[in-house]
């Protein structure tokens, strides 16, 4: 193998394919895999129900694997610690960078000849992830009989507090900044109109709803729907398959669904969805409507925390660490930020259910007056207060 391709289109000389890995185990594996990379293979589709996960750990495991074969010329079941340094020190700076490192600006898809599996050196953070992940794999892979041993165990390990721990979310300071550089956007053309919009719905969306990018993404407004409650009340709620394929009400309040109304005007659609309504939860600008994609996603929310530090910025340099913090908050912070101030206000159960960190049943009747309390405990303790009409 030559040529830098995607894990998917790999094919590893027998030589190097690990089928006779000096760390192979001798006993019996778990697994049917007879190589390296269906053993790698076999690991990942453990995460094929969390996209995001996935991704991130196919992209650390696709990265060494090539640089077993290109580089080392060594099958990963080959592997030694001293090996595991080395891939260390290069992916702190890989060389030749020409193979290995995307040209500026490039985004080329994973089967195009300019692929390429780096962006750059890996700075200390994302090194100790890219680790992290890869020891996985290999305890992973000697816990199934695959491996003998864990090349990656005897690394040193830092104590924690030589890395500062990032806060991931906003306090309310910063979120009220977040909030004015969304209501400051331009809406002189329709486009603008649309962008504002979109941004102010999104933002709605994460820090009311508490959801992941990637429920936002795979979701439809066809998931509203309205309720009566024990009370006697009607109450919106917003059904979501979240992580693990598990399903969950988020409460839709009154807010939500003001801002709901409000999306769907300025793109001339009713103001409340009908039930099974295919529309995406948030809508590419120009036709066809499409969902917006998870990067598209994350680079709005970047530029609004952009936009943000900038307003932070101009109020003097006494500000400049609290605006490199917002500059680093990412879509997943908002989820953070909603869950921290949210758990201020309302119990903790509250927060749990809201976020989808428990199991959650969404259709015995028993459950409807818990969910009910719910509803009213997010709805009169957690809000955005938009101050533009």
């Amino acid at each position: 193998m030559n040529a830098l391709v995607s894990l998917d289109q790999m094919m590893v000389p027998a030589h190097l394919d690990g089928s006779r890995g000096r760390n192979r185990a001798s006993s019996r594996s778990q697994l049917a895999a007879a190589d390296d990379r269906s053993a790698v293979l076999a690991w990942l589709a453990r995460y094929a129900d969390s996209p995001a996960t996935l991704a991130s750990y196919r992209k650390e495991v696709e990265r060494l694997m090539l640089w077993c074969v290109l580089q080392r010329g060594a099958a990963l079941s080959d592997l030694t610690h001293e090996d595991l340094l080395l891939y260390q020190r290069f992916l702190a700076d890989p060389q030749p960078a020409e193979r290995w490192v995307m040209e500026p600006g490039q985004k080329p898809g994973r089967n195009s000849s300019r692929w390429r599996p780096l962006a750059g050196p890996l700075g200390p953070s994302s090194l100790r992830q890219a680790l992290s992940i890869l020891n996985a794999m290999f305890s992973w892979l000697v816990e199934a009989g695959y491996l003998a041993g864990n090349p990656l165990a005897l690394s040193r390990r830092k104590r924690r507090q030589a890395a500062p721990r990032v806060s991931r979310f906003l306090p309310e300071e910063h979120w009220n900044l977040v909030k004015a550089a969304i209501e400051a956007m331009p809406v002189s053309s329709e486009r603008e109109k649309l962008h504002a919009s979109r941004c102010r719905w999104l933002f709605s969306l994460l820090y009311i709803g508490g959801l992941r990018v990637s429920e936002i993404c795979d979701a439809s407004m066809g998931g509203f729907f309205s309720r009566r409650g024990a009370d006697g009340r009607e109450r919106w709620w917003l059904e979501i398959t979240g992580k693990g394929s598990k399903t969950r009400l988020v409460p839709a309040t009154g807010e939500l669904m003001t801002e709901l109304m409000r999306y769907r005007k300025v793109h001339a659609l009713s103001p409340l969805p009908q039930e099974g309504e295919d529309t995406p939860l948030v809508m590419t600008l120009i036709a066809p409507i499409r969902p917006m994609a998870r990067s598209a996603i994350h680079e709005l929310v970047k530029g609004v925390m952009h936009a943000a530090a900038a307003a932070l910025r101009g109020r003097g340099p006494d500000f400049e660490a609290a605006a490199t913090h917002l500059e680093q908050a990412s879509t997943h912070w908002i989820r953070h930020t909603a869950g921290s101030h949210l758990s201020e206000k309302v119990d903790l159960k509250v927060v749990r259910d809201n976020l989808g960190h428990a199991n959650i049943s969404t259709t015995s009747i028993y459950l409807h007056t818990e969910d009910d309390a719910r509803h009213d405990a997010t709805a009169a303790g957690h809000r955005v207060d938009w101050r533009t009409p």
